[in-house]
């Protein structure tokens, strides 16, 4: 049994490895395109996107650091309009949802006498 446990995992790792290296392969080519080389067909567009990906998870990466040395992650200065709108929009949704709690809280208590 342990045998089997053995290569059942030796396997999963290899299947992982051969992935990553993949990815990998993936991003260097889409590196190596440039912007405009997500045009280039589906293979062009896969590798684009991984490029494109791998650049986001080193900001990420670099914000994760610095917020765990206690800073404040570098602000790009860049902000999605539409991120905007979505958080304004939660934030009413929130507060009507605030407004109701009180309304039906104040329902209960007049209930309960």
């Amino acid at each position: 049994m342990t045998d089997d446990v053995m290569r059942f995992f030796a396997a999963w790792m290899l299947t992982h490895e051969a992935a990553d290296e993949g990815l990998k392969a993936a991003v260097s080519r889409g590196d190596a395109a440039g912007p405009g080389g997500m045009s280039g067909g589906p293979d062009a567009f896969v590798d684009g996107l991984a490029a494109l990906v791998a650049e986001e998870k080193e900001k990420l990466k670099a914000a994760l650091e610095a917020r765990a040395r206690g800073e404040e992650p570098l602000d790009t200065g860049q902000r999605d309009p539409a991120l905007d709108e979505l958080r304004f929009e939660v934030g009413e949704m929130r507060g009507r949802l605030d407004a109701i709690e009180a309304q039906l809280e104040t329902i209960l208590r007049t209930l309960r006498g």
